[in-house]
């Protein structure tokens, strides 16, 4: 006979899965306004600059804003191999995870 399905336990462990990719989804943004120097800003300035790029529809902005993003990442992602590299005497390092670039990066 077939064990019948826990369905209480299965919506908890889904409803604990969300909740920790939500958690890591806020850390990462956190770490991400760190990381830009954007921590700098208020709370407000902040915001303000946030919601003015969630409403912006130019499709040429958004572009030139994630090439700019791309090309942070990039160039941080080789600071931190080339510091790596000469951490480890020269040896070339292994690929970490990437972060995806949220397009919150650049000026409105």
């Amino acid at each position: 006979m077939r064990k019948p399905r826990d369905y209480d336990a299965e919506l908890k462990a889904l409803e604990d899965k969300a909740r920790e990719l939500k958690t890591r989804k806020v850390q990462q943004l956190g770490e991400l306004v760190i990381a830009t120097g954007a921590d700098t800003l208020t709370a407000e300035e902040l915001a303000g600059a946030l919601i003015v790029l969630a409403e912006t529809k130019d499709a040429a902005k958004r572009e030139a804003w994630a090439k700019r993003g791309t090309a942070w990442f990039r160039s941080k992602s080789r600071r931190a191999a080339s510091a790596t590299d000469r951490d480890n005497g020269g040896a070339p390092s292994q690929p970490g995870g990437a972060q995806s670039a949220s397009g919150a990066t650049g000026a409105a």
